[in-house]
């Protein structure tokens, strides 16, 4: 295969994935891991891609606050649906981790008509949803902002990782698959998550259909760090049966 339909592939994965990895690449092209590099060292300076540790993300995906944009209006129905699923798994008394994904924003407003809940997050927009509810106590890591809209950073990790413990977290991901497990493009947000998983009870995974075979170049999480998998989506075979080895509890929401 020559170099230009090398690259061609590299963009055509892009677009759909939003996200590469070298390795993935590698396997994928029958090439090695060197000219892959080389292929995405000149597609970056075409402004084609934008190089990370480990792979790529696209242009559009390295811009975070475009990103953010486009994820508040994907899917929206499918996240809707997934965060009142998971709301009705938070009792009175919980104490609960969302992440700053665009999924946990839509708990956070069911969670407005709840009583007697702590809700510890990173992500500004839950805080902002969260302010005028009374029978909510809402606490927010600190650390750094984002153009994601959440605190990141070494303090906020620290901040997880010495003061706070959840019975449950809710979370999402940029990506899942059989082979990788969850997946993340922003290594920021992963090493929040991580710490979040770290200091929590039962750990629930949010993934819309839009999220499988997606991939990241940050590995989050395995399947055997996670106790359910929530989705709305038919899954195959080989993820099915991963999940189902490593004693994960599948929650198929129908609408």
């Amino acid at each position: 295969m020559f170099a230009l339909e090398r690259q061609k592939l590299i963009l055509e994965m892009l677009e759909n994935d939003g996200a590469v990895t070298v390795s993935n690449l590698s396997s994928v092209l029958s090439v090695t891991e060197e000219t892959v590099r080389r292929d995405l060292e000149k597609l970056e300076k075409q402004d084609a891609l934008r190089r990370t540790h480990g792979g790529a993300v696209s242009i559009e995906e390295g811009t975070y606050e475009l990103s953010l944009e486009k994820r508040k209006s994907k899917n929206v129905d499918a996240k809707k649906m997934l965060a009142a699923a998971a709301c009705n798994l938070i009792a009175a008394g919980d104490t609960i981790f969302l992440d700053a994904s665009t999924t946990t924003f839509f708990i956070a407003k069911e969670l407005k008509k709840r009583k007697n809940i702590t809700v510890i997050t990173n992500s500004l927009r839950v805080v902002a949803e969260l302010s005028g509810a009374a029978d909510i106590k809402t606490i927010a890591v600190g650390g750094v902002v984002s153009d994601n809209q959440s605190f990141v950073g070494s303090i906020a990790e620290k901040n997880i990782e010495e003061n706070f413990v959840a019975s449950k977290m809710f979370f999402s991901s940029k990506g899942v698959t059989a082979e990788s497990g969850i997946l993340e493009s922003n290594e920021k947000e992963c090493g929040i998550k991580q710490k979040m998983l770290a200091a929590a009870g039962t750990k629930y995974y949010i993934c819309d259909s839009s999220k499988i075979g997606r991939i990241g170049f940050v590995k989050l999480a395995g399947f055997s760090q996670i106790d359910c998998f929530i989705t709305e989506a038919q899954l195959d075979k080989k993820l099915y049966d991963c999940l189902e080895e490593n004693n994960v509890t599948i929650e198929r929401i129908q609408q």
